[in-house]
């Protein structure tokens, strides 16, 4: 782990990726058909007043990387129009593409549609309500270049609320840490930068209800080299935050669920085989001390409680190990098998026929003018 002032600027002319393979398996090149090299997810919640600048800002910022990249906007279940102003903003912006879904499924829904339909070998998240400024992309990108698969940014100067906000993610963040193994200072922060292969290793595991803050722990339990370094964060513009002091609750539940996750989601059978074998020897150890006493002794056992532990321990026992082994099998068929977490009501800027990225080079992306009358999709 590690941590910078981030004042190096990126001047990588690609994304470097692990020896032995230039990039991920299946992906092309710069500015070819069905790839580009960055990929900038947000999930949004009824943040009409903030997509417009969001977007203006993203492409001050994408337009002067020596990147091929694009956005992609997911819609988590927004009801206040922002769906419409992304469809509108497509028409000044080719490049943005965005999946909308049929209600609110949450934010590790939404990172996880954004990762399913992302096309860059690199990843960056960010909120969509401008308190993560998106000028800050280019240092998080500078510092993955020293050989890092995953930064994190971190709110050295927070703009939030102190009492409801700060106080209770610091002590969210030292439990995480603490827990996890894996010591961040600022867990909660959604401005990140991953690479794919990273990514597609984290989703194996089955990211689902609000673990999102959680994806370095994630990624730490994959192999991946994490660095955190401050990033700048400003106070909310437009719209209303969608924390409070449940979260931290949630939070808090949540980390029992990783405690178990981490060591042992590929391998259930380790945590329930290795107790139901400790409770069936102990059941049998007793079973035969009774046996022991009754065949050499002449010890009546009927009114002994003894034995009725012992045979219960065997039976639990073998419960347990019955259940490790159904658990192995149902891990091997997740596996293998599609997760989704949510639900697609549409998707805007995905057809085949239109790849445009934003091209090293070219200054700003190319825009296309649109009848208002016509589907930007």
């Amino acid at each position: 782990m590690s941590a910078s002032s981030g004042k190096s600027a990126w001047n990588a002319t690609t994304p470097q990726f692990p020896e032995g393979s230039s990039r991920p398996e299946g992906r092309s090149g710069p500015g070819e058909s069905g790839s580009c090299d960055l990929s900038v997810v947000v999930p949004l919640f009824d943040e009409v007043g903030n997509v417009a600048p969001l977007c203006e800002r993203l492409d001050a910022v994408l337009s002067g990387l020596p990147l091929t990249s694009e956005v992609i906007l997911v819609d988590d279940g927004s009801q206040d129009g922002t769906s419409e102003e992304i469809r509108r903003l497509r028409q000044r912006y080719p490049y943005l593409r965005a999946v909308r879904f049929r209600r609110n499924f949450g934010q590790t829904a939404a990172l996880a549609a954004g990762f399913d339909h992302a096309r860059g070998a690199l990843v960056v998240t960010l909120d969509g309500d401008l308190q993560n400024p998106p000028e800050e992309i280019p240092k998080l990108l500078a510092k993955l270049d020293e050989g890092y698969d995953l930064v994190s940014g971190w709110r050295l100067k927070r703009k939030d609320p102190w009492l409801l906000r700060v106080i209770p993610s610091r002590i969210a963040n030292r439990l995480i840490g603490w827990i996890t193994g894996t010591r961040l200072h600022d867990y909660g922060c959604s401005l990140k930068v991953y690479r794919r292969e990273i990514l597609d290793g984290i989703q194996t595991h089955g990211v689902h209800g609000d673990m999102h803050r959680f994806l370095p722990a994630f990624a730490a339990a994959v192999g991946a080299r994490i660095a955190e370094i401050p990033v700048n964060h400003l106070p909310r513009q437009g719209g209303r935050s969608k924390y409070g002091l449940l979260r931290t609750a949630i939070v808090l539940v949540d980390m029992i669920s990783i405690r178990f996750l981490l060591p042992y989601s590929f391998k259930p059978l380790k945590i329930f085989g290795l107790f139901g074998v400790f409770l069936f020897g102990l059941g049998g150890a007793i079973n035969l001390y009774l046996a022991y006493i009754k065949v050499f002794a002449g010890a009546p056992l009927a009114s002994r409680p003894l034995l009725l532990l012992g045979v219960l321990l065997v039976m639990m026992g073998v419960q347990f190990i019955v259940l490790g082994i159904l658990a192995e099998l149902q891990t091997r068929a997740l596996i293998n098998s599609e997760r989704r977490t949510y639900a697609l009501l549409e998707r805007v800027g995905f057809d085949p026929e239109e790849r445009a990225v934003m091209h090293p080079g070219a200054g700003r992306p190319g825009r296309r003018e649109i009848p208002h009358d016509q589907d930007p999709e």
